[in-house]
C-alpha cells in the first residue's frame, strides 16, 4: 500500500481496506455510520468491510442510483439516532455523494438546498463538516477525492454541493474491491472516469498541474479499460483503472463541461434510473465534436497521448470504444424522449459544469447535442 497526500490523504493499493481502523483512529471517529447500498451488500463486499469496524456499527443501504435529498435525510436520522461522529462511505459515486450530504447536514443547519453551489451555498459550507472516509468499490466517479456531491432535490433538480470541506478526509482505494465488478458496470464506470479526465483537461480554467494529472489519467484509463472489461480478474488493469479514476477526481478543481451539465440534468429524471457513466459515454463524442472549434489543440494532445492515427479523431475513437464495450448506441435506448429536451437544456444551462465548457452553449446548442446523441 502506498500513501499519497494531494488535496487529502489517500491509501492506495491491493489490501488497503485493512487500513480503515487506523484511518478512523487518526480522524477521531469512534462511532461511524457506514453508507453503502443493497447491490454492494448483495455482492458480499459489505461483509468485508464489517471485519474492520466494531460489531453493531450502523449501516445505511437505501441509497438510490442517483442520491436524493430524502435518502440523505433518512441516513442523517440514522446517524443522529446512533450518536455517530463520522461517516464511512463504501461504494460507487452514489453512496459517497450521499455520505457527503450526511456529513454536511450533520453539522450545518437548514435545508440541503441552502448549500447548493448554484444558489450561493459554497461559502456557507464550513470546516465543521463531519469527518468522512471514502472507500470506492468502482473505478469511476473519483468522488472519493472530489470536492462535490450531486444530490437530487425533491423538485427533481440535481444540484451540485461544492466545497473543499466536502473532500473526504481519507480515501482508501483498494483495487481488489473491484475484481468482481461485472463487465458492463466496469465499462460504464470506466467511461465515466475517462470523461472526467477529458472534460477537466479541456476546461479553460488555468491549472497546469491538474491538466498534467488529467492527461496521465486519461492515458491510463484508455489502455486499461478494455483489459479490465475483457478480464475482470486482471488486478494490474483494475489498479490502473482505479488510479485513473482517482486522477479524474483530483482534477475536478478545473471544472467539467457540457457532458456533465447534460448528464446531471438527465440524471434528475425520476421516471428513469439512468447511470451517470453511461450518459457521459454517449454524450462525450458529440460534445467533443462541438468543442473542437474552441479546444482543437488540446484535443490533439489527448489524441497524441494515446497514439491515435492522424486519420482518426478522438470523438470517432470514443464512438468505437463505446461499441466495443457494449455501451447503448444512443439516449433513446435508455428511454429518453425528445419531450424532456427543453427541461434538460434549461437545467444544463443552470448547472455548475456549464460554466467551464471550452465553447459557449445556448439552449438550442444543447438541444442539437441531445438530438445527435439520440
Amino acid at each position: 500500500m502506498d500513501t499519497i497526500t494531494y488535496l487529502t490523504t489517500i491509501n492506495f493499493g491491493a489490501g488497503a481496506l485493512a487500513s480503515l481502523p487506523d484511518a478512523m483512529r487518526d480522524l477521531g471517529i469512534t462511532r461511524p455510520l457506514v453508507i453503502s447500498d443493497h447491490g454492494i451488500a448483495a455482492a458480499g463486499l459489505v461483509d468485508l468491510l464489517k471485519a474492520h469496524v466494531t460489531a453493531g456499527t450502523p449501516i445505511f443501504l437505501d441509497v438510490p442510483t442517483n442520491p436524493t435529498e430524502s435518502a440523505t435525510r433518512a441516513a442523517l436520522t440514522l446517524y443522529r439516532d446512533n450518536g455517530c461522529d463520522g461517516v464511512v462511505a463504501f461504494g460507487g459515486g452514489s453512496p459517497i455523494d450521499l455520505a457527503k450530504g450526511v456529513a454536511l447536514l450533520a453539522t450545518h443547519e437548514g435545508d440541503l438546498e441552502r448549500y447548493a453551489a448554484i444558489l450561493g451555498g459554497i461559502p456557507r459550507i464550513t470546516s465543521a463538516v463531519a469527518p468522512l472516509i471514502a472507500i470506492p468499490t468502482t473505478a469511476g466517479t473519483g468522488s472519493e477525492v472530489g470536492r462535490a456531491a450531486l444530490i437530487t432535490l425533491e423538485d427533481e433538480r440535481k444540484l451540485g454541493f461544492i466545497s473543499p470541506h466536502l473532500i473526504p478526509r481519507r480515501a482508501i482505494c483498494d483495487p481488489e474491491l473491484t475484481l468482481g465488478l461485472p463487465p458492463q458496470l466496469t465499462a460504464a464506470t470506466g467511461l465515466d472516469a475517462l470523461s472526467h479526465c477529458i472534460e477537466t483537461f479541456l476546461s479553460p480554467r488555468f491549472n497546469p498541474p491538474a491538466e498534467a494529472i488529467a492527461l496521465d489519467g486519461f492515458a491510463r484509463i484508455w489502455a486499461a479499460l478494455p483489459r479490465a472489461f475483457a478480464n475482470g480478474s486482471d488486478l494490474a488493469a483494475r489498479s490502473e483503472l482505479m488510479m485513473g479514476a482517482l486522477q479524474g477526481g483530483l482534477t475536478f478543481q478545473k471544472g467539467l463541461g457540457a457532458v456533465h451539465a447534460l448528464s446531471h440534468a438527465l440524471g434528475g429524471l425520476k421516471a428513469l434510473k439512468l447511470h451517470h457513466g453511461t450518459l457521459n459515454a454517449i454524450l462525450m463524442p458529440p460534445v467533443l465534436r462541438w468543442n473542437a472549434q474552441a479546444a482543437g489543440d488540446k484535443i490533439a494532445r489527448l489524441e497524441k497521448a494515446i497514439d491515435l492515427p492522424a486519420s482518426t479523431s478522438l470523438a470517432d475513437a470514443l464512438d468505437d470504444l463505446n461499441r466495443r464495450l457494449g455501451t447503448p448506441a444512443g439516449l433513446s435506448d435508455l428511454g429518453i424522449t425528445r419531450a424532456v429536451f427543453d427541461w434538460t437544456c434549461e437545467r444544463a444551462l443552470a448547472d455548475h459544469s456549464h460554466q467551464t465548457n471550452p465553447r459557449t452553449l445556448a439552449a438550442e446548442d444543447y438541444g442539437a447535442i441531445l438530438e445527435s446523441a439520440m
